[in-house]
């Protein structure tokens, strides 16, 4: 946190508010008293909220302080039941808020979004732009931390985030702990949620064996920023969903991004139809599936990815490289590889400089393009268990987990023992 008390106090709003702020400003700035943490949590039909904050209540409070801004949102076209759940929420907020008056808590009614781009995107837009109107007006390159509201944490969250970033002080963000609770009294949640979250450590983990620089879990419930940074990549989309994937990979392409180990971050495991993809939509769909099985990436297609990363020398020095498989040759060629390696490597002065621009065409989004690319063209998706499975012994592990709850429990170890902070 950067506080400088030499600074004279201005009351007027940056240049990236400017530009590409959503609407006018709502919230007191309150000059005299710094706040070293934002947290900003979107809130749409929801009735787990009071419980998300008495979690941050109970937390440790770090040296400079923090503060909540929770944006109940909705659009101009909400269904009329979902009003009244939010209209309820707010009342619920402001008499929590009476009953804790030294808890800094914001609320922000944003009741009639237009239609076109109301949605989790949006709302943590709404309030993470109001984080860096605050932190502006008080000299500050606070933190701006990303919850969702249905969230529980540990204890140490705003200590453990105000001791990483003091840490790494050049890193933009990082990526937050977490783990999906698995004690609901349905089995079958339990079943879902496992595999779900197996599903996207595994992904992690296969582009970290590909050796992608941007291999980082990118949850918009346990992410956090500088402002600088949020400002400098243009803050958060209006995206309906994916917006945490979309924006942290913005991020990311600064470098030096980071992953937070130390606390973890405790998401709900419930179905959820307030997104159309995302964890409430996953376990959704596989409660009413048939088979309770989550079809993951299969394996094979990260063979086929491995070798991108270790082209890039070649590709700067210009040797010929060409794909053993027909269909990886087929996806190259959809997004012009050739064509734009040429123009990187025409536009770079060194390799260094080549393989940065590289990684930022072939970047996340076009990695996962390409696992779809090959699901769809004779890779087809596998039962998680088996290709995580498969995963453990590349990486050379001899006994391998055969619970599902086994299995998870050591990609959660694999995954904190790479940043063991």
């Amino acid at each position: 946190m950067i506080y400088n008390t030499q600074i004279p106090y201005f009351r007027f709003v940056n240049s990236y508010l400017k530009k590409y702020g959503f609407q006018p400003l709502k919230l007191n700035s309150s000059p005299n008293q710094p706040f070293g943490i934002i947290v900003v949590i979107p809130c749409f039909n929801e009735a787990h909220t009071l419980a998300t904050l008495d979690s941050l209540k109970s937390c440790d409070s770090p040296n400079s302080g923090y503060r909540v801004i929770v944006v109940v949102n909705q659009s101009e076209i909400t269904a009329v039941e979902i009003c009244a759940r939010n209209e309820q929420t707010i009342r619920e907020l402001e008499g929590w808020k009476a009953n804790n008056p030294n808890f800094p808590l914001d609320i922000l009614k944003e009741l009639n979004l237009p239609k076109k781009h109301a949605g989790v995107g949006l709302a943590r837009k709404i309030g993470m732009d109001e984080a860096v109107h605050i932190f502006y007006q008080n000299e500050q390159d606070g933190i701006i931390v990303a919850l969702d509201s249905d969230c529980l944490v540990e204890t140490n969250y705003f200590t453990a985030i105000e001791n990483h970033f003091a840490k790494f002080d050049q890193s933009p963000g990082c990526s937050i702990r977490y783990a999906h609770p698995l004690n609901s009294e349905n089995e079958s949640i339990n079943k879902g949620i496992t595999q779900y979250e197996l599903h996207l450590r595994y992904y992690n983990q296969a582009l970290r064996l590909c050796r992608f620089p941007f291999a980082f879990h990118t949850v918009g419930s346990s992410m956090a920023v500088r402002s600088s940074a949020y400002q400098k990549q243009g803050g958060m989309n209006k995206r309906k969903a994916g917006e945490d994937f979309y924006f942290l990979q913005k991020i990311i392409e600064l470098g030096n991004f980071t992953e937070l180990n130390a606390t973890c971050v405790f998401p709900s495991p419930r179905v959820s139809d307030r997104v159309p993809f995302g964890t409430g939509k996953a376990i959704g769909d596989f409660l009413a599936a048939e088979s309770q099985t989550f079809y993951t990436y299969n394996f094979q297609s990260f063979h086929h990815l491995a070798f991108i990363p270790t082209w890039t020398k070649k590709l700067y020095q210009r040797e010929k490289t060409v794909p053993e498989n027909e269909k990886v040759r087929e996806f190259l060629a959809s997004i012009d590889f050739e064509n734009k390696v040429k123009e990187i490597r025409e536009n770079t002065s060194s390799f260094s400089k080549f393989e940065k621009r590289f990684f930022t065409f072939f970047n996340a989004f076009t990695v996962l393009k390409f696992t779809h690319f090959l699901r769809d063209n004779g890779f087809p998706n596998q039962p998680i268990e088996k290709e995580s499975q498969l995963l453990l012994k590349e990486l050379g592990k001899v006994e391998i987990p055969k619970k599902l709850t086994d299995i998870l429990a050591y990609y959660r170890k694999l995954d904190q023992k790479e940043w063991n902070q």
